[in-house]
């Protein structure tokens, strides 16, 4: 900065502040510096200028696999809402392990991260780590939240099991329910979620017994738990599955297809299976998945809003002496011929 301060012929501060808000300078100003821009080639190390700032413009976001597409649509909505607030949202992934989210902590403390918005990997992760984390920044948890204090945006689980626990009664033999491997908190919130329903409208709860697994490969999880229980002769409490997740439901769809089961809503169907999430591929599986919806365009919006409102760079909500730190947002059914 200094090097190129010289080269332009103008105070570091002029050239700082311009690179701050180009706006805030002179046009004059402005079209000298970017003349020496293009004749230099010079690009400001953003990491360095965040560094030598009180807060930076960082905004650090941990999600627990980079490959899953319900990940992806989230961040992506996280970074372009971030990007609107001028404010750079740097993605890491914790690919499943408590080492790696710590890593990805020790990265975003090293980077002088403004807050973070962090998917935990809950039962796994290193509490003490992300509380001492949250003393020094402004946390925001989505997907699941990390205790039942931590500021958090996700799905209402009570309601969107209610949901769709509601159809299936209504519309077919009531649910048995697929668990997923026990990688965070939804794993127990979903299962009691479904345990609450079923006793609200007066039916007995029957829980398919799963082995206890902490991967996150849901959907092989699905298959071979599936795999297990259709090969070995055990019979279904009922013909009506509600797995803890889309991924899943994608593993126990296969393995019925692979033993001749014919899954979907009707008489000459063996099956029915319906999941929770509206995973982006929910609609191309064969047949399509029945399922409930999480909102992540606005999980990620309300994150962002939340997160900023705690940096001092959002307003509350209109009327509002602050903004609520538990967001819990209502899901919508997806009525699809899997159920």
């Amino acid at each position: 900065m200094e090097d190129f301060s010289e080269f332009v012929g103008l105070s570091r501060p002029t050239v700082s502040k311009y690179f701050n808000d180009p706006a805030s300078v002179r046009k004059k100003t402005r079209d000298a510096i970017e003349v020496a821009l293009k004749k230099s080639g010079f690009r400001p190390n953003m990491f360095a200028v965040n560094l030598n700032r009180r807060r930076s413009n960082i905004i650090g976001v941990i999600i627990p696999n980079s490959t899953d597409p319900f990940y992806m649509a989230l961040t992506r909505r996280i970074e372009s809402t971030a990007n609107e607030a001028g404010f750079l949202a740097f993605v890491l992934s914790s690919d499943g392990k408590a080492e790696m989210e710590d890593r990805a902590i020790t990265t975003f403390k090293s980077m002088n991260v403004a807050g973070a918005v962090i998917a935990p990997l809950g039962i796994k992760s290193h509490h003490s780590t992300l509380e001492q984390l949250g003393k020094d920044i402004p946390l925001i948890y989505v997907d699941s939240p990390l205790d039942e204090t931590s500021a958090f945006v996700g799905t209402n689980n009570r309601q969107s099991f209610g949901l769709i626990v509601d159809y299936l009664c209504r519309s077919g033999e009531p649910p048995c329910y697929f668990g997923m491997p026990q990688v965070n908190i939804n794993a127990a919130t979903r299962q009691h979620a479904y345990i609450e329903a079923m006793e609200q409208f007066r039916f007995t709860p029957e829980i398919i017994d799963v082995t206890d697994s902490a991967t996150w490969d849901f959907e092989r999880f699905g298959f071979e738990e599936a795999t297990r229980l259709f090969e070995g002769g055990n019979l279904l409490p009922t013909k009506t599955i509600l797995c803890a997740n889309d991924r899943v439901a994608f593993g126990v769809i296969s393995a019925a297809y692979r033993k001749g089961l014919k899954v979907g809503h009707g008489s000459d169907c063996d099956l029915r299976v319906a999941g929770h999430d509206d995973h982006p591929l929910s609609r191309y599986a064969c047949p399509p998945l029945t399922t409930v919806a999480q909102n992540y365009n606005e999980i990620g919006r309300r994150a962002i809003d939340l997160l900023l409102y705690k940096l001092g760079d959002a307003a509350p909500v209109s009327g509002a002496g602050g903004m609520d730190e538990r967001v819990l947002l209502t899901a919508d059914i997806m009525l699809r011929s899997s159920a």
